[in-house]
């Protein structure tokens, strides 16, 4: 759970280091600006009460963080992007003083060699370029994971994606930024151009940006996903890992693979996969990092709920995606989404169906089927 923090007057404040003093609960952590906040919640096993246990938790932990917020003269917002957040508040020392951000941003910066552009249409128009990757700070998610077999992680995977559209219309929840109208989620064209790496050379050599819904359906396993990322991005951070992954497997240990960890937080996937370790055992994720903060706990919950049913509701005749619908057109519906949200038209094997239609005498049904199942 990502959040906003805002002072009395609605504008951001910049005491997240304070709060999270006060807080003093380690589901709480930084994010990259002063004026954010992140809530990490417990994993729950997919059954029964998992997501009321999921609202309860989330709901007292924002319980503690506005009591603590109270002393400071401080409120907290779930939005996708806080509508008064202005260039002004994206200098570098509104930045959260963390080593970490700090070199993301050399990095990048490093990379790009030249300012950030942001050029952005909708009933408005915002064009504007920044010296940082603090634009990246206006967006707020609620990120969710789902752990996935590891046998039916492609069909899973591609599933993923072809909803993915669909399931952003309806969440869709940033109109605004710096006051212009923009696009219904407007955070998915921010995010990207934020961090984009790329200069106006390398655009025109269609490098892919680091920010992206992906440019192919997954085919054989996880491993295709994570070989195209890393031979298509440099790593940007490096540490002193010396574990040799292979060695462990043959004696039969579970390794961790910080290296690709690594790599892979620094590229950011709509539907990224996710690899970890929990309890000694290994298991891979699909994390979701397309739906908005807010505006409601409940608003955020509905969304991932319906999300979660459709993810396990994955129907037979969906299966093996990459030999039935082209991925373009997967694509086009995503960014179409964020753009119109609930007013968009999408691709659906073929036939172009109007968002409300598609969710209501379709995808609903099935995400009720895999809720059912769990």
């Amino acid at each position: 759970q990502e959040l906003v923090l805002l002072d009395t007057d609605f504008k951001p404040a910049l005491n997240n280091m304070e709060l999270l003093s006060i807080v003093n609960d380690s589901h709480y952590t930084t994010e990259i600006a002063r004026f954010n906040l992140e809530i990490n919640l417990d994993p729950f096993d997919f059954n029964t009460d998992c997501f009321a246990k999921m609202e309860n938790q989330l709901t007292t932990l924002l319980a503690k963080g506005e009591k603590a917020a109270e002393k400071l003269n401080t409120n907290i917002l779930l939005t996708g992007i806080a509508p008064t957040l202005g260039q002004e508040h994206l200098h570098l020392e509104q930045m959260t003083p963390n080593a970490r951000y700090k070199a993301l941003n050399a990095m990048i910066r490093a990379e790009r060699k030249t300012d950030f552009e942001v050029n952005l249409a909708g009933r408005d128009e915002l064009v504007t370029q920044h010296p940082n990757i603090l634009f990246e700070a206006c967006n707020t998610s609620f990120q969710v994971h789902l752990q996935i077999d590891p046998d039916e992680f492609v069909d899973q995977y591609n599933w993923s994606q072809l909803i993915s559209g669909p399931v952003l219309a309806l969440a869709a929840n940033s109109p605004l930024l710096m006051g212009k109208r923009l696009w219904s989620e407007t955070r998915i064209a921010l995010f990207q151009q934020s961090v984009n790496t790329r200069n106006t050379i390398n655009n025109v050599r269609n490098k892919e940006p680091r920010v992206s819904f992906g440019r192919q359906w997954a085919k054989e396993s996880v491993t295709d996903l994570y070989k195209d990322n890393v031979s298509r991005f440099s790593a940007l951070f490096h540490s002193d890992i010396e574990e040799d992954a292979l060695a462990m497997v043959k004696e039969g240990k579970v390794p961790s693979l910080s290296a690709l960890n690594l790599h892979n937080g620094t590229v950011y996937k709509w539907n990224r996969p996710c690899y970890g370790v929990g309890g000694g055992k290994p298991h891979l994720r699909i994390e979701n990092r397309y739906i908005p903060s807010g505006p409601t706990v409940l608003d955020e919950m509905a969304t991932s709920v319906f999300w979660l049913g459709l993810m396990v509701g994955l129907p037979e005749k969906y299966k093996n995606l990459q030999n039935k619908m082209d991925f373009d057109d997967v694509r086009f519906n995503f960014y179409n989404a964020a753009q119109r949200g609930m007013d968009s038209n999408l691709n659906w094997f073929g036939k172009i169906v109007p968002a409300r239609r598609l969710l209501e005498k379709e995808l609903l049904d099935l995400a009720y089927a895999g809720l059912d199942k769990m």
